[in-house]
């Protein structure tokens, strides 16, 4: 069962992708900010983490630049924001995003994405 860290700070729309992700098979860890999502990648590397681009504490550009230069990993990052600009889009990829989709987020359009970077992987 691949593994999900899904941080987000939206309890609403984490508890729906959570759910559509838990039904299609996959192994969901929701955080709810920045440094608890810097506490689960030191515990364990998911799978591929989704992560939004404005939370507390840790923000998804952060944590796509700890990922890849503190971490050293690869593992593949879905960046979701209601702030999708080129500028933070741009930023997203720059520092090593493998995708960015902007909210609102279809939990079924998700599911196509995260599936697609783990069969790159």
């Amino acid at each position: 069962m691949k593994k999900i860290l899904l941080a987000d700070d939206d309890e609403l729309l984490a508890s729906l992708l959570n759910y559509r992700l838990d039904k299609a098979g996959f192994k969901v860890h929701w955080s709810c900010d920045g440094r608890e999502v810097k506490q689960e990648l030191e515990k364990e590397i998911p799978d591929i983490i989704v992560s939004d681009i404005m939370m507390p504490y840790f923000s998804g550009l952060e944590l796509v630049d700890y990922v890849r230069n503190t971490l050293n990993s690869k593992v593949p990052i879905i960046i979701i924001s209601s702030a999708g600009n080129e500028e933070n889009v741009l930023s997203a990829f720059e520092l090593g995003a493998n995708d960015f989709i902007s909210k609102p987020v279809s939990p079924a359009e998700l599911l196509v994405r995260v599936t697609r970077e783990l069969n790159k992987a």
